[in-house]
């Protein structure tokens, strides 16, 4: 075993900055060897990254672990910069349904108070819009959600928010992350318990105020036809589920409050539960984890359900389509919000001059036929909502021409309002359930309103592998696959010719028939993709919060009825699937 690791170990388990509890465990494993070889090497064999938004690992102790310790750190970290470029001030923190969530959060709060930057804390546990719009609310310099979105049950997480409610872009992120980088010394890091904190008046509990304030936004920039909602609402049936995470609460106050009284949530998956007790995996990306609702759903011949994951951040949503569950993706979810929003906005004579809708680069280019129909601007950024965020703030600071209309990312996730600055699964269970009882009270249901959306501006598919490489050798593996699709060899994939490329990393953009180069113009990221001469393309990216790689494929069918462009449309995926699998194997 390497002789490093097992000085890193030894080292933290006679430390008496962490309790004797707490080096127990690594006394443990200490003692433990040759068995306990593994786990050791996990947890030392790096210390756990600050990356371009906070923390995401597995529990325990250790540097490479979510503990405590490193939750201390990282707000110290971010409380230097918030002293650096305002002198101080207040920030908000919350935390959803995971083990130890609550704890963190309170460490946290006693760090900014140790700082003499006030902590705002939610005292129930609050999806992450609520806590984006609450920075906003405060008017805070900065803020934290822990969570750990839908990662397994040992997972814990730590996003830290900037003062525009928004995670941190570039530069404060790389700011933070040397900060954290900076801290080697564990006494560096000042601490007071929550207890103290509240007693000195540098912590506070928040209170209805800033939840109902969170609602009114929703209600009345988010909804269109309130009328209709109030006067209807209870038309359409609606299933929903919280998987043991924060949406029970907020999910059920905003439906009942806009109309949509005719709602059931699955008890059995409404009470908060860190183990995620009926699910393998916490995630409304997955059908497995809708089969509750999905099983009541049809049972009781309800519209419509949904789920949210701990954070509450992401909406699935599954249709009854005549007697039978539709799970839409997240690409058709968006393009039904931006599609109905754009069509009554233009109706009704209220949507503004240049209005903009928000994607990323994975994100179906369906919603750019859409918006351009009607007159709108659509502008891609990377992955994830602090590029999103961070685009909308650009804008406000150049007072740039633009005006906001909806922002959204293929993996579930929508932002439709900008008065919290991250993706809202609250907002959006409210926007999509307008959409549904608008197309119900036409006789259509969500499945049939995407064919009319397709019948108009062409069909549009995307699939999403995303391969999983746990632990140090599954990023080496993830290394690798990315190194071979950059190094590609043929000018063909899946019979597929290619006639671009595009290296995020390197900013550059190559088209491989003219044989001239271009600059990308957004941040570095590691990211690349193909272009296809038929105007289809293939992304990949390793996920930047789990150890798994992702590949996303993008094609358009045009010839033929709905019907055959569905079926090639399969066809060519699957074409393209097996092949990246293939590769993947050998890497």
């Amino acid at each position: 075993m390497d002789h490093k690791i097992i000085e890193n170990a030894t080292l933290w388990s006679k430390n008496t900055y962490f309790s004797d509890h707490d080096r127990s465990e690594i006394q443990k494993l200490i003692s433990d060897l040759p068995k306990s070889e593994l786990e050791l090497t996990e947890r030392f064999y790096r210390d756990l990254e600050f990356g371009t938004g906070g923390l995401r690992a597995p529990m325990g102790m250790g540097p490479n672990r979510m503990n405590k310790y490193n939750v201390r750190r990282a707000t110290q970290a971010l409380a230097n910069m918030i002293i650096k470029h305002f002198g101080g001030g207040s920030a908000v923190v919350s935390y959803d349904s995971r083990h130890c969530s609550k704890e963190f959060a309170l460490e946290a709060a006693g760090v900014f108070a140790a700082n003499n930057i006030k902590a705002y804390v939610f005292k129930e546990l609050t999806p992450t819009p609520m806590l984006s719009y609450g920075v906003r609310y405060y008017k805070s310099q900065g803020g934290i959600m822990i969570t750990a979105s839908h990662n397994p049950p040992i997972y814990n997480g730590f996003k830290a928010y900037w003062n525009d409610g928004g995670q941190v872009v570039p530069p404060v992120d790389k700011e933070i992350i040397i900060a954290y980088n900076e801290l080697t010394n564990w006494n560096d890091i000042k601490h007071m318990s929550f207890e103290e904190a509240l007693a000195k008046g540098l912590a506070e509990w928040t209170d209805e105020r800033v939840d109902e304030s969170f609602y009114d936004i929703i209600e009345n920039q988010v909804i269109q036809n309130r009328d209709m909602c109030k006067e209807h609402g209870k038309e359409l049936s609606v299933v929903y589920t919280a998987l043991h995470g924060t949406g029970n609460v907020p999910f059920s106050k905003i439906l009942k409050r806009i109309g949509f009284t005719n709602a059931y949530s699955i008890p059995e998956q409404a009470i908060p539960d860190g183990n995620f007790s009926t699910v393998k995996s916490p995630n409304p990306e997955d059908p497995k984890a809708m089969a509750m609702a999905v099983d009541y759903m049809i049972k009781h011949n309800a519209d419509i359900a949904y789920g949210t994951d701990p954070d509450g951040d992401r909406l699935g949503v599954v249709v009854n389509h005549k007697g039978s569950p539709a799970f839409l993706n997240g690409n058709q979810i968006a393009a039904l919000m931006v599609y109905y929003l754009f069509k009554i906005k233009t109706e009704r004579k209220t949507l503004p001059k240049n209005a903009l809708v928000i994607k990323s680069i994975v994100t179906s280019p369906i919603q750019n036929a859409i918006v351009e129909h009607f007159g709108g601007v659509v502008q891609d950024t990377l992955t994830g909502f602090k590029w999103m965020a961070g685009l909308i703030r650009q804008h406000e600071e150049k007072k740039a021409p633009f005006n906001f209309v909806f922002a959204s990312e293929e993996s579930f996730g929508y932002m439709p309002h900008a008065e919290g600055r991250d993706k809202d699964g609250v907002g959006s269970v409210a926007l999509i359930s307008e959409v549904a009882l608008y197309f119900k009270r036409q006789n259509k249901d969500l499945i049939e309103a995407l064919d009319q959306i397709y019948d108009q501006f062409g069909f549009y598919f995307e699939s999403l592998i995303a391969l999983d490489y746990e632990g140090m050798q599954g990023s080496q593996k993830i290394s690798r696959i990315m190194e071979h699709f950059r190094q590609y060899p043929d000018s063909h994939f899946a019979g597929e010719e290619i006639v671009a490329k595009e290296d995020y990393s390197s900013s550059l953009s190559s088209d491989l028939i003219l044989k001239k180069d271009k600059i990308i113009e957004l941040p570095k990221s590691n990211v690349l993709s193909f272009t296809f001469a038929s105007g289809n393309k293939l992304f990949l990216r390793p996920s930047g919060t789990e150890p798994k790689i992702k590949f996303y494929t993008m094609v358009r069918e045009t010839e033929g009825s709905l019907g055959e462009k569905k079926i090639n449309a399969l066809k060519k995926v699957k074409v393209i699937e097996d092949l990246i699998k293939e590769v993947c194997e050998k890497a």
